[in-house]
């Protein structure tokens, strides 16, 4: 399996899943609110601990703090490169009226190309924040084995 693999196929899942929750909670009107974009971040956090757990899973002994750093990298970039064309399309094809909704009072200020910019870095630096906190889980332990702790004695 190729090195890529695993990391484009958690990212095509994770943007399925930011796809479809922006879908649905568009039917309510609530899209427009930046409040439910939380959940982007626990969408992405969700995928991207679930990628790196299944890499080093696979690597066993041979998994290292910088496969599985490029892993949670390349699995968020990924899907927040899928999602920003969605999202694009979605604002210039399916619901013109969305952005002008979204933007509010900076209408004359801001246009597509800046708020798919928005979206693009929001999702990279919430994929490099995410995959620094995992990897502090993943990483292999620098605690010598064999090393029994010595007693406290009072």
């Amino acid at each position: 399996m190729s090195k890529f693999a695993l990391p484009i196929r958690y990212a095509i899942a994770i943007s399925g899943l930011l796809i479809g929750y922006f879908l649905v909670i568009s039917l309510f009107g609530w899209h427009t609110n930046p409040l439910f974009s939380l959940f982007n971040g626990v969408i992405t956090a969700f995928g991207i601990y679930e990628a790196i757990k299944s890499f080093k899973l696979r690597k066993n002994e041979a998994f290292t703090y910088a496969d599985g750093f490029s892993v949670g990298i390349t699995t968020g970039f990924v899907a927040t490169i899928f999602f920003t064309i969605f999202f694009g399309i979605y604002a210039s094809n399916i619901a013109p009226t969305f952005l002008e909704n979204l933007i509010g009072p900076w209408r004359g200020t801001t246009s597509l190309g800046v708020i798919l910019f928005t979206v693009a870095i929001c999702g990279f630096a919430t994929t490099a924040v995410l995959t620094l906190s995992f990897m502090q889980l993943f990483k292999p332990s620098w605690n010598p084995k064999g090393i029994e702790k010595e007693e406290i004695q009072l």
